[in-house]
C-alpha cells in the first residue's frame, strides 16, 4: 500500500480534533457518485477544499450499528460544501481517514431519498484497488469534525 499525503489539506492525526468513527460494509453502487466526481466543477471544488484531486469514483459504505445515528449527527455538523452547478445537488464533505491511516473524505449528497445508512468516500486513488476491497468487506472511517 502506498503512503498518501495531501500537504496541509488534512491535519495530522496527532492534532487534537473531534472525530466520529463509523463502520460499515463496502458495496457496489450504480456509478452515479463516480460520474458526479468526474465533473470539472466538482473536481475543482474538492481540490480547493480538501487539497487533493479525487479519483473518479466513490467507495460506497453501508453503515452498521450506530453509524446511522452518527450520520444524522453529521447533518448538523460543520462541513465543507460542494456548491452545485445548475441542475445538480449540493454535497457535504468531511475530511476523514479510512482504515486508520488512509487520508480521504466522506461525501454526503444532499438529495431527496438518499439512504440514511450510506456514505460515500473519496480519495486521490481508487480505494477498492488500494486496499484490495470487495463487496461485503468491513471498513472503518474516522471522520474529522471542524
Amino acid at each position: 500500500m502506498s503512503s498518501l499525503c495531501f500537504p496541509s489539506a488534512l491535519p495530522r492525526r496527532s492534532d487534537s480534533l473531534k472525530t466520529i468513527d463509523v463502520k460499515g460494509k463496502v458495496f457496489s453502487g450504480k456509478g452515479e457518485g463516480g460520474e458526479f466526481i468526474k465533473l470539472p466543477w466538482v473536481k475543482t471544488q474538492i481540490s480547493e477544499r480538501l487539497g487533493f484531486v479525487p479519483y473518479s469514483g466513490t467507495l460506497n459504505i453501508k453503515l452498521i450499528g450506530e453509524g446511522v445515528k452518527t450520520k444524522k449527527l453529521l447533518k448538523k455538523a460543520k462541513s465543507m460544501k460542494i456548491s452545485p452547478a445548475k441542475g445538480f445537488c449540493r454535497g457535504r464533505c468531511f475530511k476523514a481517514f479510512l482504515m486508520e491511516n488512509l487520508e480521504c473524505a466522506v461525501v454526503i449528497p444532499e438529495i431527496a431519498n438518499y439512504p440514511e445508512n450510506v456514505i460515500e468516500v473519496i480519495a486521490s486513488v481508487n480505494l477498492r484497488r488500494e486496499l484490495q476491497l470487495e463487496d461485503g468487506n468491513m471498513v472503518e472511517v474516522k471522520i474529522l469534525l471542524q
